[in-house]
């Protein structure tokens, strides 16, 4: 008995609670630059210059990508790309000039973009120009690692359609002039509708835009809903390869992982996932499902990703908060708190593991320092060892909290009599990162750090607690962290970075970074990496699958699993069973 492939049909997504795709245009800034709106949104309809991930391996699918491989001159400084001729919706060919209009936005407002690093693309650029309709060439500064050019600096780009380049007062020619890229970019950011705001009044205006409407991807937008439902249907001019199976592909907005999973139950949701913590995976391996709780019924997939999971830590901060997060031994102290093997066994049931630094541990590579590995990280679970860097420093850790005694060694505005306390605020809607909370909360305690929590809706909190120069956030954790392509650090450590969430500025991490990226030396990286573990500029946390995902049994193509998270819904089919 064989399975026989269904014609269209409609698959639903639960999306996880309380990230709806909140930004439609492809140059996403900083607060709002994460997998839900680009890798799981923007990207069916607008397709990047390079496609992350292939059959489930961390490197780019060639078929996929809009740009042909990257062709090198001599001397390792230029680059030149040439773009497939595919066809946006309406009827234009993608070219080189959709590429220069983008790399124009990307030069006049970089730091407004999330992948954003000050010194890097593009500001590494001597020049960046249309050699032929279809072939772009970059010229760099210096020669940079060609693997790191590839997977962290040309990956920013998605060719952007003519269509998009105007004005409120009609067409404009910021693909030809530099000088209009300003006005041009405060009209798409009007035409998305404020990034910040929660209210989907704004979103459900994207599918009839006369801007967003034009797609050169495998989906165009039908429909956002008010209520966060989104529909995308298969665009009837796409010209890549994978043409969509489905009739629809809905997306719903979910406010708990109870509340998606309840829908699993029933029915209604095609692709969902088990909530952190009902799963178990009994052989401590979190590359493999586990008994599946849905039965038969469903295929249990964990969705590993290139990725680590940290709190951020806000250096900006201009109260006493401030000044102690701007310790080293403070942050050091934290890290000690933190029990990562607690979490990785009791919250998630053997699905997760201890993230050590800021390299991934999973998938296995030898990008890991292995003075790291060795050591479990460089501030491992060790309550005592926190007392010891608290009492060193000027702290009487009698009682919780800590009071500041010896002010001259606590550190600068740290001032006598000070209470040891920080603010947290975490994800709302999530049992097993309130349970890792809670935990966290009550091991610092008996180190004499008092945490208060406070649960925030996840897309306010990466709102409001991002990077910013004096926000008064804390402490903040969104439950997870970053996606690498290549794991240097300029987009998380280095100064000014954008999504540099701590808004931590170290010139010596700046130039263990900047070594990073001009070799493919290990070496480099290992120093690096040890660096930013001894310094704790965020609080390294356990990591897990993203998803436990659950998928119907009678949907197919779901699987390999995307490294990266980016997802290719147009492999999905259904299938008649045991016909």
């Amino acid at each position: 008995m064989t399975d026989k492939r269904i014609k269209g049909g409609v698959a639903t997504w639960a999306c996880l609670p309380g990230f709806p795709p909140a930004v439609i245009f492809p140059f996403t800034p900083g607060e709002r630059f994460g997998v839900r709106s680009l890798y799981e949104f923007q990207m069916l309809m607008y397709r990047p210059l390079y496609w992350l991930g292939r059959d489930g391996a961390p490197e780019i699918d060639w078929d996929l990508s809009v740009g042909e491989e990257p062709v090198w001159d001599e001397t390792g400084r230029t680059c030149t790309v040439r773009i497939k001729p595919w066809k946006w919706s309406n009827g234009e060919t993608v070219c080189a000039d959709n590429v220069i209009f983008w790399m124009n936005m990307l030069k006049v407002k970089g730091p407004r973009f999330g992948a954003y690093s000050e010194g890097y693309f593009p500001d590494n650029l001597v020049s960046f120009e249309k050699v032929a309709d279809d072939k772009v060439s970059f010229t760099f500064d210096k020669a940079y690692s060609t693997n790191w050019v590839l997977l962290n600096q040309l990956t920013m780009i998605t060719p952007m359609p003519k269509a998009w380049d105007r004005t409120a007062d009609g067409p404009a020619d910021a693909t030809h002039d530099i000088e209009q890229a300003e006005a041009v970019y405060e009209f798409l950011m009007a035409e998305n509708g404020d990034v910040v705001e929660e209210d989907n009044s704004h979103r459900t205006r994207w599918a009839d835009s006369p801007v967003w409407s034009v797609v050169n991807g495998p989906w165009r937008l039908k429909s956002y809903t008010e209520e966060g439902v989104v529909t995308f249907v298969p665009n009837e001019h796409y010209s890549g390869p994978n043409p969509p199976h489905l009739d629809e592909l809905r997306q719903v907005s979910t406010k708990s992982d109870e509340q998606q999973y309840e829908l699993l139950q029933s029915g209604d949701v095609q692709v969902g996932f088990l909530p952190p913590g009902m799963g178990v995976q009994p052989d401590g391996d979190p590359t493999k499902g586990g008994p599946n709780p849905l039965g038969d019924g469903f295929q249990l997939e964990p969705q590993i990703l290139f990725n680590i999971n940290f709190m951020a830590v806000n250096f900006s901060n201009p109260t006493v908060a401030g000044n102690m997060i701007r310790q080293p031994y403070i942050r050091q102290a934290l890290q000690s708190c933190f029990d990562q093997e607690y979490g990785a066994r009791e919250v998630y049931q053997g699905y997760g593991w201890s993230q050590t630094g800021s390299i991934p541990v999973l998938p296995k590579s030898d990008l890991v320092s292995p003075k790291i590995a060795e050591r479990g990280g460089f501030w491992p679970f060790d309550l005592e060892k926190a007392r010891q860097l608290l009492a060193d420093n000027g702290w009487d850790v009698s009682a919780s909290p800590a009071v500041c005694v010896r002010p001259e060694e606590a550190g600068e505005g740290i001032p006598a009599g000070t209470e040891l306390s920080f603010s947290l605020r975490y994800w709302e809607g999530r049992p097993s990162l309130a349970r890792l909370m809670a935990q966290f909360r009550d091991d610092a305690a008996k180190a004499g750090i008092e945490i208060r929590l406070e649960e925030v809706m996840g897309s306010v909190l990466v709102a409001e607690d991002g990077p910013g120069e004096k926000r008064m956030w804390e402490l903040s954790c969104w439950g997870g962290g970053w996606v690498y392509n290549y794991p240097t650090g300029e987009n998380l450590f280095q100064s000014g970075a954008a999504c540099n969430f701590s808004n931590w500025r170290d010139a010596k991490a700046d130039e263990l970074i900047a070594k990073t990226v001009t070799t493919d030396s290990l070496e480099a990286l290992y120093e690096y990496q040890e660096y930013i573990a001894e310094q704790a500029p965020v609080i390294f946390m356990p990591t897990f699958p993203r998803r436990l995902f659950e998928v119907a049994g009678n949907l197919r193509g779901f699987s390999p699993i995307n490294p990266y998270g980016l997802i290719n819904p147009e492999n999905w089919y259904y299938v008649e069973e045991g016909v």
